[in-house]
């Protein structure tokens, strides 16, 4: 169930398939095969502008933040959590660029931040909407397209 939600949650989001493709290693190390892939999205830290780029997936029982260095590229483990470890959890919406700033304190007493810009507003309104559901568990969070579809014209 991990591996076609995942993939699904990756095409969705802000992460490409080839990208998606080269996390998908740590991340299936990191769940349960049968936690299906809420959100895939990339990410930064604010306040930590060098530290490279930041991958976040977010499952129905866990958090996990993937790092990419630079200027290697190579990718680490930044953060593991159960959701029930996690407290404090805190998201700002920034429609105005869009992004959505998602802060947790981890079981160590750290406080992460991560920071995911996306398409427009729509996509930040329903990825609130995602997190919401996952962090207070007022329905079935389901993966959620986070860019808008193409228009159609006639």
């Amino acid at each position: 169930m991990f591996l076609s939600t995942f993939h699904t949650a990756a095409e969705a989001g802000t992460v490409s398939p080839p990208t998606a493709s080269r996390h998908l290693s740590i991340f299936r190390n990191c769940v349960d095969q049968d936690d299906p892939a809420v959100l895939v999205a990339r990410c930064a830290r604010p306040g930590g502008p060098l530290s490279g780029n930041y991958h976040l997936l977010l499952t129905r029982r866990r958090m996990v933040v993937v790092q990419e260095t630079r200027p290697l590229r190579r990718l680490r483990l930044h953060l593991h959590a159960n959701l029930r470890h996690l407290s404090n959890v805190t998201w700002r919406l920034d429609l105005a660029k869009p992004s959505i700033e998602v802060a947790v304190t981890a079981m160590d007493g750290v406080r992460e931040r991560f920071r995911m810009k996306l398409g427009d507003s729509d996509a930040v309104w329903r990825v609130e909407e995602l997190l919401r559901a996952v962090f207070q568990g007022r329905r079935e969070p389901v993966a959620v397209p986070v860019r808008a579809p193409a228009p159609v014209f006639a």
